[in-house]
């Protein structure tokens, strides 16, 4: 498994994501993901599955410190107070003393940025997570964390695949010693009926997805969390080590993307970052 260092800790650049995964269902992808070697898996307050994410650790042989575990503070838990007190019901749920990484899942402009980042320092300080990090921030953000308020936040989950181009937030957190971590890695099943992907996907004997798994997690300071409920898609997502994208295969890939990729963008987001106008 490929890694990512970030202070002394390493981070696996492959996850499991458990968006829109619940009950039972997501209790026993969990148990197959780490059956299949995952040892980074991705939850957040909104997805209301802390608890069963926490059941499917418990329930595998897997050591609770071999594996990676992300959660996400929810936009109304980023002031002071609220935040640790959320944090504590999502260390309940998931059975577990800390998080490996806990993230601010979209920026709030309505409390002030100093304020969510003392009380996630403070989180941190306490052993309640090893790693800070941020989710949905725009370089701009970025810099007033990082550089102006001095947060140790070393994570920006952000959405990132073939027809998106994120270079300004890569830019960034490779200068910043930070790492990226790629929600709807295969943007939401549109990369299954790409023809450039497809021909590539032919020459080397795998499928669509783990090509493009293999395009992000090769790429420097990139995680990449797909998500899938079935035994077959858990397997083969995490099978993309045993071959190597040629220069121009990667060329061919990155010329996919584009600003006008982005699929999520709900009422709430920022003003996002234009790679055409960095």
């Amino acid at each position: 498994m490929k890694t990512i260092t970030v202070n002394n800790i390493d981070v696996p650049a492959l996850g499991f994501g458990t968006w829109q995964a619940t009950d039972e269902e997501c209790i026993k992808a969990i148990e197959m993901a780490l059956d299949h070697g995952y040892r980074h898996v991705d939850t957040a307050q909104i997805y209301e599955n802390e608890a069963q994410v926490g059941q499917g650790i418990k329930n595998s042989p897997v050591d609770r410190e071999d594996i990676f575990l992300t959660t996400k503070v929810w936009m109304d838990q980023v002031s002071d107070g609220a935040l640790q007190a959320s944090v504590e019901e999502s260390l309940k749920k998931l059975g577990t003393d800390y998080v490996d990484l806990l993230l601010i899942h979209w920026p709030v402009e309505d409390v002030d940025f100093a304020e969510t980042m003392k009380a996630l320092a403070q989180v941190h300080e306490q052993g309640k997570t090893r790693l800070m990090g941020v989710s949905n921030f725009t370089v701009e953000q970025l810099t007033k964390v990082k550089e102006e308020i001095g947060a140790d936040i070393v994570n920006n989950q952000v959405e990132y695949h073939p027809y998106l181009d994120q270079s300004p937030v890569l830019d960034f957190v490779r200068n910043h010693n930070m790492f990226m971590t790629a929600y709807s890695p295969i943007a939401r099943g549109k990369v299954l009926e790409d023809k450039v992907l497809q021909e590539i996907a032919e020459t080397h004997g795998k499928d669509v997805t783990q090509i493009v798994l293999h395009w992000l997690i090769a790429q420097d300071r990139v995680c990449a969390i797909p998500k899938s409920a079935t035994e077959k898609h858990i397997k083969s997502n995490f099978d993309i080590f045993d071959f190597e994208l040629t220069a121009d295969e990667t060329a061919r890939i990155n010329a996919l993307q584009s600003d006008s990729g982005r699929l999520i963008n709900p009422e709430w987001a920022p003003d996002w970052d234009l790679a055409d106008a960095a």
